[in-house]
């Protein structure tokens, strides 16, 4: 089950995504029994997961590494549930579960819906508290700004609220959710108006980003993280995979740059993961892409060339700083 469970291909039908979460908060205040305590929870991802990959890179931005654990499901999985493959003995080394349908099911027996990630587990009920994730970033910079590190960038600041949320509503529908509603349309009429959908907002985010360096704001939003897991994945597996074709990504020049503007910033591009990613999307999805081979490409190194939007203005982290090198792994 994938951040896409159950949303795939129905003949003569449009795609229709299940946004019917589990929507319990972890708070300041603790109002839905869950309060923000650093040490209690685990965020469990896969790096595949554009939905996912969000919450990975805004915990990565905010420093709240210390206060909340990451579990890192494998890129690929079988009908039932994203699994801990990468973890030795296949077992979730914090949680002690081989699958993470297993913490759903301790939250909801039988839980019937698509066991996705990201979702955050509270570690001592072995639980999931919540798989919303759309409020599970915006809370991480909310609730928890307790423990943000020193110079953690304002990503949801108050001022630039109503912004952002419609900047993402519109990209939610046309672009994040539009590429899905590409893929997994079941006729050509839905196919192509989602196609026209997509192509029409890139051509519009074109045109505003062509004149400010973000977004929305001088500084790096939770908009430009929304927009950013989306963009990473166009030419590795949307514009073929999900035939969103009319351009790729590298061939629109504006968009083009802002995501590598964007990549190598720390934070991005360190939480992207490539391989994952096209693992993903072309060995679970059979019924789109049935021999399950991976394509080679593309090229990733140029995603390292000069991106020049410095000259729009405006910086990545405003006052605050970038958060520090990961560190090398030994050997």
């Amino acid at each position: 089950m994938s951040e896409d469970q159950g949303s795939y291909v129905t003949a003569d039908q449009p795609y229709e995504r299940d946004t019917r979460y589990i929507e319990t908060r972890i708070t300041r205040d603790g109002r839905d029994g869950y309060p923000v305590q650093p040490g209690r929870y685990r965020l469990v991802v896969s790096y595949a997961c554009p939905w996912a990959n969000r919450a990975i890179i805004v915990r990565r931005l905010l420093g709240l590494e210390d206060a909340i654990s990451l579990g890192v499901c494998g890129p690929t999985h079988d009908w039932r549930s994203w699994t801990f493959d990468l973890d030795e003995g296949g077992v979730d080394p914090v949680l002690g579960i081989p699958r993470l349908q297993d913490a759903y099911f301790r939250r909801v027996p039988d839980y019937p819906k698509g066991i996705t990630v990201p979702a955050v587990v509270d570690v001592p009920s072995g639980a999931v508290v919540t798989n919303d994730f759309p409020q599970i970033t915006l809370d991480l910079s909310t609730q928890w700004a307790d423990f943000h590190r020193d110079g953690a960038p304002q990503l949801y600041p108050e001022d630039l609220r109503a912004e952002i949320d419609e900047v993402n509503a519109l990209v939610y529908r046309d672009v994040n959710n539009g590429v899905y509603r590409c893929g997994f349309a079941g006729s050509q009429q839905s196919y192509d108006a989602a196609y026209d959908q997509l192509f029409s907002r890139l051509d519009w985010l074109s045109d505003r980003l062509a004149r400010q360096r973000y977004l929305v704001g001088e500084t790096i939003t939770e908009a430009d993280i929304r927009l950013f897991t989306t963009l990473a994945r166009f030419d590795p597996v949307y514009h073929g995979h999900f035939k969103c074709n009319r351009d790729e990504l590298s061939e629109m020049p504006v968009l083009w740059a802002y995501a590598r503007d964007l990549f190598q910033t720390p934070g991005f591009g360190d939480s992207t993961n490539f391989d994952h990613i096209k693992r993903h999307y072309y060995q679970v999805h059979r019924d789109i892409n049935p021999s399950g081979i991976v394509p080679k490409g593309p090229d990733l190194t140029k995603w390292l060339d000069p991106h020049g939007r410095e000259k729009l203005g405006g910086s990545p982290f405003g006052a605050g700083t970038a958060p520090a090198p990961l560190p090398i792994p030994a050997g």
